[in-house]
């Protein structure tokens, strides 16, 4: 999870970055951070909340000086929930600053540390980013950007990065290209985001992706690109189900386009026999749904309202009140749902609690059946690349069988979409996606199911 961007070359990179991070605001919540360079030294401004909490003051981004930035909002799957944690990381190195952001989840560093603490290192965070800079800094190689070549050769698992060295800007993406991070150009400057619809938001014309496997460097005189391995797309299938912004566009495809297909396919493998209406869990199932009716005998119908003020910090002091959490959130409304015979669509299911209070508030509006269907196949193994899904034990699936899961549930059915119908939702080849949370098959990790 988290969002990065990098600004090259802009007078106003501060301001760009911050708006930039706004637009990336689903992909990180705990915590945002933007680091400058204005020709002599990096600033930093940074802190726990959402990107409108930590720069609710005009001066924070005003003391970010230069026409390089890069940002960073957080959402921790590595490391503590501190503030020593929160990114963009800055480093001294020599006479000079480095600072970097990063997206996704290193693997098996445990060698990587002792090799590094044997040699005198000494870790200033709980964030696996700090392993990049510290085999970066113990580099033989002679350039800046051969020692980073250096250190991304040496670790396995998901990165997407931003970095920030004086005026050069290297970013870098794993083989694999799990996360996904794209190029755009506004003008004179150049752009790095997770998602396009952060150049959608500052006018931006996107380029391209930064490929699998390519690192490429910015400096006041060329953009060379290169190549640290060689490229094998894996990118995470659940960027497409549930975590980017509809509105994007990412690993070629468009967010919203290929979630309607994700209905449509759902529809196709699991339908519901005289269904009245399909409504969605709002908002990330919306498109789903939507593809699904489309591909049904069922209208969409609007049966759940979620409540979009509910601040991320709201607390839940007594027993009674967290029991109210969902209610907090969403309503049903009982026209829509009264004696029909309804389908709810959601796009995945990880401890399946917030689901069953869903099904009771539903419940309570008397629809005919209740039937659920959803957009991902069964979330067994918990993600190692940076999708923050838990242990084994809290996922519901890897615990009980479907059938047993409907009977938790309360419904009168319960239908996951298959692998290969989620595969099939996009026009990349099945083997150009990590499926690991549905099969338990890992990259880069001695640890398989």
């Amino acid at each position: 999870m988290c969002g990065i961007v990098g600004i090259y070359n802009n007078e106003e990179a501060s301001t760009l970055a911050y708006q930039c991070l706004y637009a990336l605001q689903h992909r990180g919540q705990e915590g945002v951070g933007i680091s400058t360079y204005n020709g002599s030294k990096i600033y930093s401004e940074k802190g726990h909340g959402l990107v409108s909490e930590v720069f609710s003051n005009r001066k924070k981004l005003q003391k970010l000086h230069g026409k390089f930035a890069i940002g960073h909002n957080r959402y921790s799957t590595h490391g503590e929930k501190s503030s020593i944690n929160i990114q963009p990381l800055v480093f001294n190195y020599k006479d000079s600053q480095i600072a970097i952001a990063h997206n996704g989840n290193l693997v098996d560093l445990d060698p990587i540390k002792h090799r590094l603490e044997e040699k005198g290192a000494l870790f200033q965070t709980t964030s696996d980013t700090e392993y990049i800079i510290h085999l970066f800094a113990h580099s033989k190689e002679s350039t800046i950007e051969g020692k980073i070549l250096d250190a991304l050769r040496q670790v396995k698992g998901a990165y997407s990065l931003v970095i920030l060295f004086n005026d050069k800007m290297i970013v870098a993406r794993d083989k694999y290209g799990f996360r996904p991070l794209c190029i755009g150009r506004l003008n004179d400057t150049v752009i790095f985001a997770s998602e396009t619809c952060a150049l959608d938001l500052l006018g931006a014309e996107y380029e391209r992706d930064v490929d699998p496997g390519e690192m490429i460097l910015l400096d006041t005189n060329q953009v060379k690109s290169y190549k640290i391995d060689d490229p094998q797309p894996r990118h995470c299938i659940f960027e497409y189900v549930y975590f980017s912004r509809p509105d994007s566009r990412i690993f070629g495809e468009y967010v919203d386009k290929t979630r309607r297909k994700i209905g449509k396919i759902l529809a196709l493998e699991k339908p519901v026999e005289g269904a009245d209406i399909v409504i969605s869990v709002p908002d990330s199932s919306n498109t789903i749904a939507l593809g699904y009716s489309q591909r049904s005998d069922a209208r969409f119908e609007i049966g759940l309202i979620r409540n979009h003020y509910i601040g991320r910090t709201f607390i839940h002091p007594t027993q009674e009140m967290r029991d109210l959490s969902v209610k907090i959130k969403f309503n049903s409304i009982g026209g829509v749902l009264n004696q029909q015979k309804v389908v709810i669509v959601d796009d995945s299911i990880v401890r399946g609690t917030t689901l069953k209070k869903l099904v009771r508030m539903i419940r309570d509006k008397k629809p005919a059946e209740i039937h659920i269907r959803i957009g991902s196949p069964p979330v067994k193994y918990p993600c190692i690349y940076g999708m923050d899904f838990p242990s084994e034990e809290e996922l519901i699936a890897n615990q009980r069988e479907v059938a047993q899961i409907r009977e938790y549930l309360e419904v009168d059915s319960l239908e996951y979409i298959t692998v290969k119908g989620l595969i099939d939702s996009t026009s990349l080849p099945a083997d150009h996606f990590c499926t690991a949370c549905f099969t338990g098959k890992y990259l880069d990790s001695e640890e398989n199911y």
